[in-house]
């Protein structure tokens, strides 16, 4: 097939460019897809996300619904979907641990042709996804492909900054032609051979972690596996035509908890890596959010100082070009999600209260992290 070799062939140009490695190419439509799915208590959702697999271009070959701990109807309800249904055993280590038991048992077995998606039981696949991304993974230019998310209804005021935020970062990867820094796990695609490697690199120690393809250790596994899967010298690529809808926080004190578990969990992914030519860039995007929080404290100690000590708001060309850019970057950034979401970033005033939030949150991430509190979820 003429397409297929001229893919391969750029991608060994490219590798020789970038240093990077390539996986041996494959046919795309030789290739074996198995989802896997854990699932705790997912009974009203799991439905709609087996549905979205079911409505792909190109359907998966095999759907497999991890059933964690469930204390639900989860997997009655997948059950009557018509998928395998395997339910862990022993696992105190949440996603993490249920993925790496069903995981241990299919790898050994796998052979080049295989992929393995694991997705989310809240999230729900647009149909194009698998199809572009056995695509790209048929290449060997790329070891994983992620998607890009947006955020379904529901949750009031902080459903919506949810959303808008998800466009916005959706938006990013898209002008970085796909270049995301990290594979989350709403849904991603993995060539085998890629997780058998990093069982591999485990167990020589060249990676951290028990040899299982999810270090059960950290707060988020999706972050430390790409990670590993980069310091192997792999690419990863969540091209624009992945997409999917995941569930959003529906309350500020559950999104707290996530988003704590998220940034506070980065942070110790990078401390168990170091300083590599790999993370660099991470630690880069760290100290730009450290920037953030000085910069958003300064700015509102500024309008405080001002209306308490001043009798009002005193005119600074500093602040107001840092207000104009803030407004601007709003506005522009979440254009996708249409007129009435543009005028409310435009009050600035509205999307400030969330700005805060994350802020304080990634405050007591750092906070947290340097004094090396219990992780737990």
């Amino acid at each position: 097939m003429p397409q297929k070799r001229d893919g391969k062939r750029d991608g060994k140009r490219d590798g020789k460019r970038d240093g990077k490695r390539d996986l041996p190419a494959v046919r795309a439509d030789a290739m074996r897809v198995t989802v896997l799915i854990p699932a705790h208590n997912e009974a009203k959702q799991i439905t709609e996300t087996i549905a979205s697999l079911r409505r792909q271009e190109r359907p998966p070959d095999h759907i497999i619904v991890i059933a964690d701990n469930c204390t639900d109807a989860t997997a009655a309800f997948a059950q009557l979907c018509g998928v395998e249904i395997v339910g862990t055993r022993g696992n105190r280590h949440k996603k993490a641990g249920a993925l790496n038991q069903v995981l241990d048992r299919l790898l050994p077995i796998f052979g080049p042709d295989d992929a393995i998606m694991v997705m989310d039981a809240d999230s729900a696949l647009d149909p194009g996804f698998i199809r572009h991304g056995v695509d790209h993974l048929a290449t060997g230019r790329y070891a994983a492909v992620g998607g890009t998310f947006t955020g379904k209804p529901g949750g009031g005021a902080v459903g919506m900054f949810q959303r808008n935020e998800y466009a916005r970062y959706a938006r990013d990867v898209r002008r970085l032609q796909g270049k995301a820094l990290v594979l989350t796990g709403t849904a991603t695609i993995f060539r085998a051979a890629t997780l058998q490697e990093v069982i591999a690199a485990r167990r020589d120690q060249r990676l951290p972690g028990l040899p299982h393809v999810y270090d059960v250790r950290v707060l988020t596994e999706d972050n430390e596996l790409t990670l590993a899967i980069l310091h192997l010298g792999f690419r990863i690529l969540c091209p624009k035509e992945c997409t999917l809808t995941t569930e959003v926080m529906p309350t500020w004190r559950e999104l707290a908890q996530q988003r704590l578990r998220w940034k506070r969990g980065a942070l110790e992914n990078l401390v168990d890596y170091g300083w590599t030519p790999v993370t660099r860039p991470y630690w880069g995007r760290q100290l730009l959010s450290l920037v953030g929080i000085l910069v958003i404290s300064a700015y509102l100690l500024s309008l405080t100082y001002s209306v308490i000590w001043l009798g009002g708001i005193q005119f600074s060309p500093l602040w107001a070009g840092i207000t104009v850019i803030f407004m601007v970057e709003r506005v522009v950034t979440v254009r996708r999600r249409g007129p009435a979401q543009m005028a409310i970033a435009a009050t600035i005033v509205v999307e400030m209260v969330f700005d805060v939030f994350l802020q304080i949150v990634q405050a007591r991430a750092f906070w947290q992290a340097a004094w090396r509190k219990e992780r737990k979820w």
